[in-house]
């Protein structure tokens, strides 16, 4: 016991060298071990810049980066666009077969519509239909002259231009509508089936429209179910029809 004793005392204690009193106010001192973490620190810094100092001296400013799709500068600032929600394919599937059915409801009601007022109209005058000639023979000139439409048709005046249901004088005088002829009450009739013309030529541009609607979401879902891609695009869509494409003949068994 006696050696270890005189062992222990033969060991130096190590003591670090403190900080003076005059340099009190800068820190604690710093020791070889803190020294050697900080150097190593330093240098490590000193190899990433000087990697990304040559980075950036061999940049090309034309090459293109994938990320540059997804962010974009803003204030100088790098920030990532944030990305849409994904939705599920059958959540996607089932919102469009709603969408199909939606606009395939709206086509029916707009086809129904359209037949009333057909019914109703029945196109008599419409713009472009090829006006009829009326041609009268007389014996004489002094005939000609004096020849009164009105009288020969056996109508009244304010009825010439109509090229139907163009009722007799007798027909009036029978059904007391006599009273009703008059230049105000026609030109009434005729600005309310104008309008109504007008009402038809709309519903069937928009019935148009729905159709090529419908097609289109009726070719993506077929599209969305097909494996193989189309052989080949014949025709563009376009704002009257929808896109035609051509698919391979596959024999079904």
């Amino acid at each position: 016991m006696s050696s270890l004793k005189n062992a222990l005392k033969s060991r130096k204690e190590h003591r670090e060298r403190h900080q003076p009193e005059a340099r009190a106010n800068l820190g604690i001192l710093e020791k070889k071990k803190d020294y050697k973490l900080r150097a190593k620190d330093f240098q490590q810094k000193r190899r990433a810049l000087k990697v990304l100092t040559r980075k950036a001296l061999d940049r090309n400013p034309d090459e293109f980066r994938f990320h540059m799709v997804n962010s974009r500068v803003q204030d100088g600032v790098h920030v990532e666009i944030p990305k849409e929600e994904e939705v599920p394919a059958d959540q996607l599937m089932l919102m469009q077969t709603q969408d199909y059915k939606y606009i395939a409801h709206k086509r029916d009601l707009e086809a129904k519509r359209i037949e009333r007022l057909k019914a109703r109209l029945h196109l008599l005058d419409v713009e472009g239909k090829p006006k009829n000639s009326h041609v009268f023979f007389v014996d004489t000139i002094q005939e000609a002259k004096n020849f009164d439409v009105a009288k020969r048709l056996g109508t009244e005046p304010e009825l010439l231009d109509r090229t139907y249901n163009r009722l007799k004088s007798e027909q009036l005088e029978s059904s007391n509508m006599s009273s009703l002829i008059d230049a105000d009450s026609i030109e009434e009739i005729g600005e309310k089936r104008e309008k109504k013309y007008k009402e038809l030529t709309k519903r069937l541009e928009r019935q148009q429209q729905l159709k090529v609607a419908q097609e289109r979401m009726e070719l993506k879902r077929y599209l969305g179910k097909k494996k193989e891609p189309p052989a080949k695009r014949i025709a563009p869509g376009t704002k009257d029809s929808a896109p035609v494409y051509l698919f391979k003949q596959e024999r079904k068994r």
